[in-house]
Order: structure tokens, then sequence, then C-alpha cells
């Protein structure tokens, strides 16, 4: 192996790593197309409820959709902090 293929190879490297990264942002951006418009205000209107009796932040709380070809399911998972 000469000097410079230990330079190539870390190039190769690099790129498999970028690339892999590229597909976790598309397939991220993907997912957040097929959501619908409302559910971020609905998370803040759920966020604003649960805080009038729990003292929560922002990152405890999480609402998905789940589609399958029949319905759509809304889930809601918060979590509470312990007294």
């Amino acid at each position: 192996m000469s000097f410079l293929d230990y330079f190539r190879s870390k190039k190769t490297n690099t790129a498999s790593v970028a690339k892999e990264r590229l597909q976790i942002i598309v397939a991220h951006e993907r997912g957040q197309r097929d959501m619908p418009d409302y559910l971020p205000q609905l998370q803040k209107e759920l966020l604003d409820v649960i805080r009038k009796y729990v003292q929560i932040s922002d990152d405890m709380v999480q609402v998905d959709v789940d589609r399958n070809e029949s319905c759509s399911v809304l889930e809601l998972n918060v979590t509470l902090p312990e007294k």
C-alpha cells in the first residue's frame, strides 16, 4: 500500500458517511411531508392544556400520526416528571 492509497481510502469512507447522512435527512424530510398541517398546532395546544396541571417542557410531549391502509392513528406520548 502506498502513501497515496492511504489518503484515497479516507475519502471513500468520508463519502460513504456523507451519503448515509444524506439518506437519513431525505428519509426524515419525506416523513414530515406526509404529516398533517394541523399537527404542530395540535401539539402546542396539548402542551398548553397539560401545563395547566403539570410543569413540563416542550420535549416531553411527542405527537405522531401513523397511517395504515384504512385509517390514521394519532399517537401522543407524554413524559411526566416524577414528584
